[in-house]
Formats: structure tokens, C-alpha cells, sequence
């Protein structure tokens, strides 16, 4: 992602170099927050996890960031929005239910969930503090600084996974999942996320995280040839007005 965005922003970076120095300290901990905490983090729980247990686990981030963003920079959520957020958490549950309450019940945690919690905190921790933390730098600018501090933090894991476990061969398949790895995710969402965070305060844009299921069962049907079920279009027809509503301006 760093090696894909810098020749557009590296030269506005440099102009803007004696910002980023000032800020180094705050762009290590969201690198580390955001880019190695809730990146590794949720593939190593996700070997011993099911999916279901990260969408769980990861329906209730929206509320956390939502909460503390209230306590921390007051950030005050009116009727309409609380009523959103509550609507748009019984769709997605709905969707991770299949439709049936008795599923959830019957979900089994793991040491995995114990590595996904943690990167639904850390996700909560960089969504306020990207927000409470003012920044001379753009918000492109900005966004390939944190990587790069996530890079550093990463880096010392990364020779250790080296050296201690077997690489893979080498294949075009592989490299064009990290490719779009780190387009789609490493790009594109993190930058919308921002510049949302930037606009609409870290309550509201959380809410997007809300869209999760509904685009994986999207996904599902045109990558994987699984078609959606009722109970997608039901959670679908919560989630989407709810995050309407609690998104809207007076």
C-alpha cells in the first residue's frame, strides 16, 4: 500500500516534512493501531475462530467508538441516531443469526476471539484518536505516514516470521491477493475512512462497519456463486435506512 501511494503524495510528504516530524510519535501508535494490531491480529485469530465469531465480535465496535467518541471529544449522538445504531446492530445480528436468535446462542468463543476483541479495542482506539489527534498533514499525506510507522512496527514480526516459519512458493495468484489486498483494504478504505472520520465525526462514521455483512453476501453471490437468503435481505432492509438515519444532517 506505502509502495502504490507514494509516488502520488511522496512529494507533498516531503514539502510537509518537518510536520510529519512533529507529529512521528502519534503516526507510530495509529500505524500500530490500526495497521498491526487490526491487521495481523484478525488472521491469526481467524485460524482458530469462525466467521461468524468476527462479525460478532465486530458488530459491536460501532457502539464502542460511538461511546467513547461521546466521552472523548463529545460527540453527541441525538434519539434518531441511537435508534440507528440500535437498528442497524439488530440487522446485523439478524444476518449472523441466519434469521434464527438459536444460532447465536449456540456460538462457541476461542482463543481466537481473544485476537480479534483485541483488534475490535484497537480499531475502536484508532477511530477516536485519528479523530482527537488534530494533523497538519493532508489526509492522503497523512494516511501513507501511518503506514509507513505501521511498516516499522510490523517490521521486527515480519523478520521473526521469517526466519522461524517455511515460506510459501512463489505464484501470480498469491501476488495478486496481496495486490488487492492492498488496493481495496490498504487504500481505499482506510483513505474513505478518514476523510469520513474527518467529515462526519468518529460516532457516524463507525456505522459504515454496519455494511460489513450486507456487502459480503454480495460478495459471496458474485465471487463464490452464493446466492443471498431471505435473511440477508432482512437484515439488508434494517441496516441500510437505520444508517440513513443516523447519518443525516438536520
Amino acid at each position: 500500500a506505502l509502495a502504490l501511494m507514494l509516488p502520488f503524495v511522496g512529494a507533498t510528504l516531503w514539502r510537509q516534512l518537518q510536520a510529519m516530524c512533529a507529529e512521528w510519535k502519534q503516526l507510530l501508535v495509529l500505524g500500530a493501531l490500526g495497521m498491526w494490531i487490526c491487521g495481523a491480529f484478525v488472521y491469526i485469530g481467524g485460524q482458530t475462530t469462525s466467521s461468524a465469531n468476527i462479525a460478532l465480535i465486530y458488530a459491536a465496535t460501532p457502539i464502542a467508538v460511538a461511546v467513547v467518541g461521546a466521552v472523548l471529544l463529545g460527540e453527541r449522538m441525538a434519539t434518531p441516531q441511537i435508534a440507528g445504531v440500535a437498528l442497524a446492530l439488530a440487522g446485523v445480528l439478524f444476518v449472523i443469526a441466519k434469521g434464527d436468535p438459536r444460532n447465536l446462542l449456540a456460538v462457541r468463543f476461542t482463543v481466537g476471539d481473544g485476537w480479534v476483541l483485541a483488534a475490535g479495542l484497537s480499531w475502536t482506539a484508532y477511530s477516536v484518536l485519528l479523530r482527537q489527534w488534530p494533523s497538519r498533514l493532508g489526509t492522503a499525506e497523512r494516511l501513507v505516514a501511518i503506514t509507513a510507522g505501521g511498516i516499522l512496527v510490523l517490521l521486527p514480526f515480519t523478520a521473526l516470521e521469517w526466519a522461524l516459519v517455511e515460506q510459501p512458493p512463489f505464484s501470480w495468484h498469491a501476488a495478486g491477493l496481496v495486490l488487492a489486498a492492498a488496493v481495496l483494504p490498504g487504500i481505499v478504505a482506510y483513505q474513505a475512512y478518514s476523510f469520513m472520520l474527518r467529515e462526519l465525526g468518529a460516532g457516524k462514521t463507525a456505522l459504515v462497519l454496519y455494511l460489513g455483512p450486507v456487502y459480503a453476501a454480495f460478495n459471496a453471490w458474485w465471487l463464490l456463486g452464493e446466492p443471498p437468503a431471505w435473511y440477508h435481505g432482512a437484515g439488508a432492509a434494517l441496516i441500510l435506512p437505520s444508517i440513513w438515519v443516523a447519518t443525516r444532517t438536520r
